[in-house]
C-alpha cells in the first residue's frame, strides 16, 4: 500500500505541469508515493496532459482556490500521509523518503516541510518557506533563510532539522487524518497564509511542525500571483489579520491587532509616498474586508500566546540591520 499521496493542485497551469510534473515523477519513489493532480476546473488541457502521464486526476467543476481545493481533494485520500505540492516545484531525488522517515521517527510531529531552494538560483533559499517558517511578535512571517525580501545563500548553515512555527504550503507533508480532524485549510483565506493558519491550529492541538532539510525541493515561486501584484498584497494583508484574530488568546487579540493595524497604516503611507496607489488600495480593501469577515471566522480556544517570546522582526531587519536568521536573538 502507498504511504504518501503527493497532491498537486492545478488551475489552467498546463505550462507549469509540463515543466515540473515529469520532474516530480522522476524524483518520487512511486513504490511508496502516488502522485495526484487535483484540478480546479481548468480549460487549458491540463487534465488531458495529466492523464496522458498516467496520473490519477481529481476533477472539480470550478476554481475553489488553494484552500478549498485541497480540502476537497484530501477528502478522497486513503494514504496515512499527504503532501501538498505546488505545481511549480521540482523535488530532488529521495525527498519523499526523507520526509516520511522523519514523520515515522517523530510521532509527535503533525506536519513538516523540506528545504526549499530557488528554481531560478539553486544556491539560494526560496522566498516561500526557505528552511522553515516562523512568526514574530506582531505576526509577521519570516523564515530560516529568508527575512522579508532578503534570501540567503544555502551553505548548509540550516541543515539541522528543527521545530518551526509553520511549514510552507509549497511543499507540506501532513498526517492525513490530522488534516481532516482539525478541519483542513480555512477556505475563507482563499489563498496565501492559509498554511500558517493550519500549522498554528496543529500546534494548538499539541503537535509540532518541523523543517527537514535532508529533503530538498526547488520552487519557482510566483507561479499564480507574482510579487507586487495588488491581489497578492490584498490577500497577504487581509489573511494576516485573520490569522491573528483566529489564533491568539482573547486577552492578547485586541492589543496585537491594534499594533498590527498601526503598522499596516505605515505600510499604506509608504505605498502612497511611493505613488504605488494599487498597493495602497489593496491594503485599505484588506482591512475593510477583514472587519467584515472577522465576525464569521471560527476563533480558537487558545490559552497560550505563541508569539509572546518572538523577536520583533521589523526592529531587527530595519533598525539593527540583521538580515539573516542566524543573527536574530
Amino acid at each position: 500500500m502507498k504511504q504518501i499521496s503527493v497532491i498537486i493542485l492545478n488551475w489552467n497551469g498546463i505550462n507549469l505541469l509540463k515543466e515540473y510534473l515529469p520532474r516530480v515523477l522522476n524524483a518520487t519513489d512511486l513504490d511508496i508515493s502516488e502522485v495526484i493532480v487535483a484540478d480546479n476546473g481548468s480549460t487549458d488541457g491540463s487534465l488531458d496532459y495529466a492523464r496522458w502521464l498516467g496520473l490519477e486526476v481529481i476533477k472539480f467543476d470550478e476554481n475553489h482556490g488553494f484552500a478549498e481545493g485541497y480540502n476537497l481533494a484530501l477528502q478522497t485520500i486513503q494514504t496515512p500521509y499527504s503532501i501538498l505540492l505546488n505545481s511549480d516545484v521540482a523535488p530532488r531525488p529521495g525527498w519523499d523518503h526523507e520526509l516520511l522517515k522523519y514523520m515515522e521517527e517523530n510521532p509527535q510531529c503533525g506536519a513538516c516541510q523540506p528545504k526549499i531552494l530557488s528554481w531560478r538560483n539553486h544556491q539560494k533559499f526560496e522566498y516561500a518557506g526557505a528552511c522553515g517558517g516562523f512568526l514574530d511578535r506582531n505576526g509577521y512571517p519570516y523564515c530560516r533563510g529568508r527575512i522579508f525580501g532578503t534570501t540567503e545563500v544555502d551553505s548548509g548553515q540550516y541543515n539541522e532539522p528543527i521545530n518551526i512555527d509553520w511549514a510552507s504550503g509549497a511543499a507540506l507533508m501532513i498526517r492525513t487524518e490530522l488534516y481532516r480532524k482539525i478541519g483542513g485549510l480555512d477556505s475563507s483565506f482563499f489563498a496565501h497564509m492559509e498554511e500558517i493558519d493550519l500549522c498554528w491550529r496543529i500546534r494548538l492541538e499539541g503537535w509540532s511542525i518541523a523543517a527537514v532539510p535532508s529533503a530538498e525541493v526547488l520552487h519557482l515561486g510566483g507561479g499564480s500571483l507574482p510579487m507586487g501584484n495588488p491581489r497578492k498584497t490584498y490577500l497577504n494583508f487581509r489573511n494576516n489579520l485573520l490569522l491573528l484574530h483566529k489564533n491568539l488568546p482573547e486577552t492578547d487579540r485586541k492589543p496585537t491587532l491594534f499594533c498590527r493595524r498601526l503598522l499596516d497604516t505605515l505600510a499604506w503611507l509608504k505605498s502612497i509616498i511611493s505613488l504605488n496607489f494599487s498597493d495602497a488600495g489593496a491594503i485599505l480593501k484588506a482591512h475593510r474586508d477583514y472587519r467584515r469577515m472577522a465576525t464569521n471566522v471560527k476563533i480558537s480556544n487558545a490559552q497560550i500566546n505563541m508569539l509572546s517570546k518572538r523577536p520583533n522582526i521589523l526592529v531587527n531587519y530595519y533598525l539593527l540591520q540583521r538580515r539573516k536568521f542566524s543573527q536574530l536573538r
